[in-house]
């Protein structure tokens, strides 16, 4: 199989994950247990290991032979506009997103209203009420 590389390198942990060979970045260890993997020929076992293009990674028992290939200038123009649109959304998400926190630091930094009030005489624990309740209580009305 043949991986077009659009960066300098990709690491051997994330060309894995990837290709769906293993399911999370975390696997990756107890995956080189399990297998052997072979970089350019050699048993390579470090899941940090940069790949470049004309490297070739082999696992022999998942008969699983990649081989990292330079894309096409087309593919690495449509790469490049791809790559420059999801920067673009991100950093409008991550604005959208400072904006909601402000908003919402906002409403949460000013003081909450007290929900039960104890009396002292008595120990009496009430709901919070308003300036109405307030005079019917001092009233003795309920």
């Amino acid at each position: 199989m043949e991986y077009k590389l659009f960066e300098e390198f990709i690491t051997l942990q994330a060309l894995l994950k990837e290709l769906g060979i293993i399911q999370s970045g975390g696997a990756i260890k107890s995956f080189l247990m399990e297998h052997q993997v072979y970089f350019n020929g050699e048993l390579e076992n470090r899941r940090g290991k940069k790949i470049r293009i004309g490297d070739t990674i082999d696992i022999p028992d998942l008969k699983i032979d990649i081989t990292l290939t330079q894309p096409s200038l087309k593919e690495q123009e449509e790469y490049q506009a791809d790559k420059i649109e999801k920067e673009r959304i991100a950093k409008l998400v991550k604005e959208m997103n400072k904006g909601v926190k402000k908003d919402k630091q906002k409403t949460t930094s000013s003081p909450k209203p007290n929900k039960l009030h104890v009396f002292q005489e008595d120990n009496h624990v009430a709901p919070a009420f308003n300036n109405k309740n307030l005079s019917k209580l001092q009233r003795g009305k309920n």
